[in-house]
């Protein structure tokens, strides 16, 4: 009982800060942002200055320069997560008949899952030149997987932002045409944003994301999607097998149909608190990463949603964040007072087209035929 009631509490503080976090992203004076702006200045009055250095520069380390730390912690989750369900669930589920294509279902998500990984993280998001930005033909004649790596519309140089500036129209709100990158010295295109950690200007800028190191641009949205999805499918395929193999043991023990003595010395039926506990006794690490993959699973599904909304959108969470929060500042410097600006996405072109494009993202070319 001990057991259980502290995992539901700790699983739900995870998904409320989660919540907290996705509704006070997008403000610019949120009450979250207020709050930790409080906490820091309280503490900065009990912390020493040196340990504050040393945290500051910890911090700006890990989030704001490329790192392989978030990396390696990934990879070694899911080498723990699937070393504990090789060593123990796969075993144990073999024994009682399992069927052999549902143990391996989530070794073969995995491969795909790491597949998507390496491609999200060694594609550029991305070197381009004008020649394969004009003729996108000559890429489709080198091997598949080369041209995967092979970035269509990513990275702003001065090589090609004149011919990027053409691909997206400007809409006036967010983004205003002849503004010019102060650390790139190029023009800006439409989408596009600068990205402090990779130092460079990226062409339909959606995020930094630490976990694949690297930018989330025009050229590896639709395989960074793929990842995404492919991790909750893994998630939620250990989590199914795990759970199938506990309520197997339950079934065959007969335990759900036994009593016990509660403090009174009475007989009560089996209770599911009782049951969960049973389990961790018995099986402790098995239980423990079913937690886990659980939490995962909820986790990665919000945010899967939530990119499956900005891709059938078309807008990327640069764009969603800067659309929020221009709810706070309705008017831009150079527009009159008494003219309000209203946001609208202009590059949403239905869901069909604003998937393709996520997964064939558009060129100056295709933008003239239009």
């Amino acid at each position: 009982m001990d057991f259980l009631t502290l995992f539901l509490i700790y699983l739900c503080f995870v998904l409320a800060v989660t919540a907290l976090l996705c509704l006070c992203s997008g403000r610019r004076e949120s009450f979250l942002a207020r709050s930790v702006s409080r906490a820091s200045q309280v503490l900065s009055l009990v912390v020493p200055t040196q340990l504050q250095r040393v945290t500051h520069r910890a911090l700006h380390r890990l989030f704001h320069t490329r790192s392989c730390l978030f990396v390696v912690l990934h990879i070694g989750l899911q080498a723990a997560v699937f070393g504990e369900y090789t060593w123990e669930v796969f075993v144990y589920c073999w024994e009682l008949q399992f069927h052999l294509l549902l143990l391996l279902l989530p070794y073969l998500l995995l491969a795909g899952n790491l597949g998507c990984f390496l491609l999200c993280s060694r594609a550029n998001p991305g070197e381009i030149t004008l020649v394969l930005f004009e003729n996108r033909r000559k890429c489709y004649k080198t091997p598949f997987f080369s041209s995967l790596f092979v970035s269509f519309a990513g990275t702003v140089t001065k090589s090609n932002a004149a011919s990027l500036v053409k691909v997206y129209a400007y809409d006036g709100v967010l983004f205003q045409r002849g503004l010019v990158c102060p650390t790139c010295t190029v023009e800006k295109p439409a989408r596009s944003k600068h990205c402090s950690v990779c130092r460079t200007c990226v062409h339909r800028f959606d995020h930094h994301c630490v976990w694949v190191n690297n930018c989330i641009g025009a050229c590896n949205a639709g395989v960074f999607l793929l990842y995404l999805l492919s991790l909750t499918a893994t998630a939620a395929a250990v989590a199914a097998v795990t759970a199938a193999f506990l309520l197997q043991v339950l079934l065959l023990s007969n335990i759900v149909h036994g009593t016990y003595l509660d403090a009174q010395g009475q007989e009560q039926p089996m209770e599911i608190p009782f049951l969960v506990q049973h389990l961790f006794l018995t099986f402790p690490r098995i239980v423990f990463m079913l937690g886990f993959v659980i939490l995962l699973t909820l986790v990665l599904g919000g945010y899967c949603s939530f990119s499956l909304y900005l891709a059938l959108t078309n807008q990327t969470t640069n764009e969603w964040c800067k659309s929020r929060r221009f709810g706070a500042s309705p008017h831009l410097p150079s527009q009159p007072q008494d003219r309000p600006l209203v946001y609208k996405n202009v590059y949403s072109k239905g869901i069909w087209r604003n998937l393709k494009e996520i997964f064939n993202p558009p060129t100056v070319s295709e933008r003239k035929k239009k």
